[in-house]
């Protein structure tokens, strides 16, 4: 089969086709013949610094869809030909992916394999931000980073359905802005102002909740637009900057609480968890309350171009590598 991996860190060039035998399943485990693989900012700072890369070669990729071309012993709930979705701790630029059962989703009637493959990863988060972690309320205000993204994509549309009172993004260009604005966004601001801009849009009171994958000084600066008894939920360090520490002189006097996300993570240390959470987020596709638009795709020969343009900080919404037709 054909696999995309890399034997040194560096920048999208070291990505290489490569022919390799397809894996096969041990007991609780399925493989999936790949037809869309998603490509996500995790995929390019495993690439360029080592991010949850255990050795060396690596074949990047988190969340895949197709159809189940073998299962191992245990497997029951799952069928060779099932058309699914899956989220997987690395290799899924490959032809043959080999993922965990329990992290294996079956595709709901009407749901596509090609929107599938946005979904393993970027609407759980989503889902989990709004709700099970970011607890918005009716009437609530909300300031996304990244809204141009494939999670701020899905965060917009999830907060405007859930009676968000105002939805406010940041990102860092006009026309980043404007595809914010056309997927649930009331107002979207630039990363160096953000702040500031918040106060003068809710009249000094901050927004109820910030999430943000940033990081570092945007993080520390978020603290600054919430509101009294707001909350932040982390989800990412996209700046690199030392892990973010937050304590009573930031959070006691205005009753401020800071929490934390990872899918990657829930996976890892409460499977059961993760599946009811990405069964609750796929509800919301399948019912037309979000739409993850798909802005660019490459075959997977062209993995390094897919690279360059995420590295980049161009993309908006999702970008897909074809696998296979």
């Amino acid at each position: 089969m054909r696999a995309v991996e890399f034997q040194e860190y560096g920048g999208p060039e070291v990505l290489r086709v490569v022919q390799t035998a397809a894996p096969e399943p041990g007991p609780g485990q399925v493989t999936v013949e790949a037809v869309w693989a998603g490509v996500n900012f995790a995929d390019v700072k495993a690439r360029s610094e080592g991010y949850r890369v255990a050795s060396l070669p690596y074949r990047p990729g988190l969340e895949v869809s197709g159809r189940v071309r073998a299962v191992g012993a245990g497997v029951e709930e799952l069928r060779v030909g099932q058309e699914v979705a899956a989220l997987v701790d690395g290799g899924g630029y490959a032809e043959v992916v080999l993922a965990e059962a329990a992290r294996v989703f079956p595709l709901p009637d009407g749901l596509d394999l090609r929107t599938a493959a946005t979904l393993p990863t970027v609407l759980p988060t989503a889902h989990a931000l709004v709700h099970e972690v970011g607890r918005l309320r009716a009437g609530e205000s909300v300031l996304v980073h990244g809204a141009a993204g494939g999670i701020g994509t899905a965060v917009g549309q999830l907060a405007r359905a859930a009676g968000a009172g105002a939805v406010y993004g940041v990102a860092s260009s006009d026309a980043k802005a404007d595809y914010a604005l056309k997927h649930g966004y009331d107002h979207v601001f630039r990363p160096d102002t953000f702040e500031t801009d918040v106060r003068r849009a809710t009249g000094g009171r901050g927004v109820d909740l910030v999430l943000d994958p940033v990081g570092g000084d945007t993080l520390r600066r978020g603290l600054e637009a919430l509101a009294d008894f707001g909350r932040l939920v982390s989800f990412g360090n996209a700046s690199g900057a030392d892990p973010w520490r937050v304590g009573q002189a930031e959070l006691y006097a205005r009753g401020l609480s800071v929490a934390g996300f990872s899918v990657l993570g829930l996976a890892q240390t409460a499977p059961g968890a993760l599946r009811a959470l990405t069964e609750r987020a796929l509800r919301t596709v399948h019912d037309g309350t979000v739409v993850l638009p798909v802005t660019a795709e490459f075959p997977l020969a062209d993995a390094a171009e897919a690279h360059r343009l995420i590295g980049g900080r161009a993309s908006m919404g999702k970008l897909l590598l074809r696998v296979s037709d």
